[in-house]
């Protein structure tokens, strides 16, 4: 356990909700950043199961299984004001836990906002209510601007989260200016660059040494919290630049009005996008939380009219295997796989390509900046035990964000827009292996049309009808 590169001191108790991949990850990296002790800490989840690598740092555990309407029975007697929620679950409602922190003056912090078991997925509820974007607002709404609640995170991993960061330091090496000190500073920037759509481009090459088997659904993090994600509507932020309507698409009707969604799953709807070592690829636009903030955070002028908004969503190719998986969920009609497999000492060789991809144009010139982690397999073991390079990703932001809401409790709810860039990246930026900014004259129009002809426009390639793989 080391503790030299410790920065922030914490004399409360921190409860871990849920320990899987990402939980696993982020304890050895909370020793090293946060001074507390074991016996401050508790990982809470249903069962023992894959608590080892807890116990052999002096971790305790407590058996809970939290429902709908038992968070006060599970967790009220095990937290006061003052502590910390590390909320890393699923099917455990975050809105509610949300609820119960700020009420108790409970830190919060979590790498995504979950819905109840079947909420996401139930068709009796309208497909708007099914969205990331009906669960932001409803976690925005628990602001109360007229008291000083207790800081609650959310969505602080890689992305949604890191990426929030990522962009706003891409603006900033295109701008080559310093960080503007409002929203509307940041937003004013992406406009004068002339920025009009921005990809969350990540490209996974981790492989085993074995195939996948029938009925296995095989990942490099939550089995579970992936499908959840990826048979939600698709959603994107929508942009002042679009000209073509998806046909599949809708408007929400209430709240910030910074993104649409698609009626149809994410896991089912592929974008084209780029990356400095993948090159082209087909992703998975995939349901994330930062598809809206970031599109809300750089948009200016009035929501219903907005004068300017890129737009922003997730292109996501995983594992080969974890594609492989996809495709049968699919052919199975998304009736989940008997086995579920994380990947992470078993893998043998590859990266995860995590980054921004910044698309506009400027005086007549389309241009496009990739920026962001090229992180391997063997980098991230040589940097944290009990990581793969994609739970590295996700576990240095969260363990960034605990520090910082500790130093700074008393800010209600934030997100990771809500930030300060420099020195909550400086905390993250040691655990992302070789970080690059790499120009490109890629566009999702080169080599089109080689074979068949398609709806495509060629006066402006970062429409989204460009991108989208039909």
């Amino acid at each position: 356990m080391r503790k030299e590169s410790a920065t922030t001191d914490f004399d409360g108790r921190i409860a871990l909700l849920g320990f899987g991949s990402i939980g696993q990850a982020v304890l050895p990296l909370l020793f090293r950043h946060i001074t507390v002790k074991p016996s401050q800490i508790e990982i809470i989840k249903p069962s023992s199961k894959g608590t080892e690598s807890a116990l052999e740092l002096g971790v305790g555990f407590h058996s809970a299984r939290i429902e709908r309407g038992q968070i006060q029975g599970a967790l009220g007697d095990r937290l006061k004001a003052g502590d910390l929620l590390l909320n890393l679950s699923v099917d455990v409602g975050s809105i509610d836990l949300m609820s119960f922190c700020r009420d108790r003056g409970l830190l919060y912090i979590d790498a995504s906002t979950e819905s109840w078991p079947g909420e996401s997925t139930d068709r009796s509820r309208p497909l708007s209510e099914r969205t990331n974007y009906a669960m932001r607002e409803h976690a925005l709404a628990l602001r109360r601007p007229d008291r000083r609640d207790s800081t609650a995170l959310i969505t602080m991993g890689a992305n949604p989260g890191m990426v929030s960061l990522l962009v706003k330091q891409a603006l900033l090496d295109l701008s080559g200016t310093s960080a503007p000190e409002t929203r509307e500073g940041w937003a004013e920037m992406a406009l004068q660059l002339g920025l009009r759509t921005i990809h969350v481009s990540e490209r996974d090459s981790q492989q085993v040494d074995r195939p996948k088997r029938k009925d296995e659904f095989i990942n490099t993090w939550s089995v579970q919290g992936f499908v959840g994600e990826g048979l939600q509507p698709a959603e994107l932020g929508w942009g002042t630049h679009e000209r073509h309507f998806p046909e599949d698409g809708a408007r929400q009707e209430k709240g910030c009005k910074a993104a649409i969604y698609l009626k149809r799953p994410g896991m089912a709807t592929r974008v084209r996008s780029w990356a400095p070592l993948s090159g082209p690829f087909h992703g998975f636009l995939v349901s994330h939380a930062e598809s809206i903030s970031i599109a809300d955070h750089l948009t200016l002028g009035d929501r219903e009219q907005p004068r300017y908004r890129p737009t922003v969503h997730y292109a996501y190719h995983p594992c080969e295997d974890a594609v492989l998986s996809v495709h049968e969920l699919s052919g199975r009609q998304w009736k989940m796989q008997k086995h579920q497999t994380i990947l992470r000492d078993d893998i043998v060789q590859g990266r995860d390509e995590l980054g921004v991809l910044l698309m506009g144009r400027s005086r007549g010139r389309d241009w496009a900046y990739w920026h962001g982690s090229q992180l391997s397999i063997e980098q991230a073991r040589g940097l944290c035990p009990f990581n793969s390079a994609t739970s590295l990703q996700v576990a240095a932001p969260i363990v960034a964000g605990m520090s910082w809401i500790i130093q700074h409790p008393d800010l209600g709810v934030i997100e990771p827009d809500d930030l300060p860039l420099a020195p909550v990246l400086a905390m993250i930026r040691p655990y992302l292996g070789d970080v690059v900014g790499v120009h490109t004259d890629w566009t999702p129009l080169r080599d089109r049309e080689s074979l068949f002809d398609e709806p495509l426009d060629r006066t402006d390639p970062w429409q989204f009808i460009n991108f989208r793989v039909t």
